[in-house]
């Protein structure tokens, strides 16, 4: 099998290129690649509990705690205890995480600009069709 030229080979490679591309676009407003997400979660329904951004986003809670806490670090989140659970907590956007939005919409929408370079129309249209039947969407 040539694996270089298989479809799992250059599917990985290309999500490292554009991972590389995403870091480099959400570090200008002071970010790590994976923080975005939860921002956007945020940005669509503010006061999520923990649990339901892990599961939205399709993470390990751990996973989601350690993004939490770069995103606490940096004062673009804060988090309060869930009223009816103790153990349960929600995560509220602070003034900076939501005034990092436009900014960072704008950096995202380069991102997809660059991504889609030199593709026509309908190759950008089969592309996001295919990526999301791989998701499963």
């Amino acid at each position: 099998m040539d694996f270089e030229n298989s479809i799992s080979f250059l599917l990985a490679k290309v999500s490292v290129a554009h991972r590389n591309m995403l870091q480099k676009a959400v570090s200008e407003v002071g970010l790590h690649s994976g923080q975005v997400f939860v921002l956007f979660e945020l940005w669509k329904t503010d006061g999520q509990r923990q649990i339901d951004l892990a599961d939205r986003l399709n993470l390990a809670p751990p996973t989601v705690n350690k993004i939490l806490g770069g995103l606490l670090d940096g004062d673009f989140v804060t988090r309060a205890k869930y009223e009816d659970d103790a153990r349960s907590t929600r995560i509220f956007l602070t003034a900076k995480g939501n005034d990092v939005r436009e900014r960072l919409e704008t950096q995202w929408a380069e991102l997809e600009a660059e991504t889609v370079e030199g593709l026509t129309d309908t190759e950008t249209l089969m592309l996001r069709q295919l990526l999301g039947k791989l998701l499963g969407q």
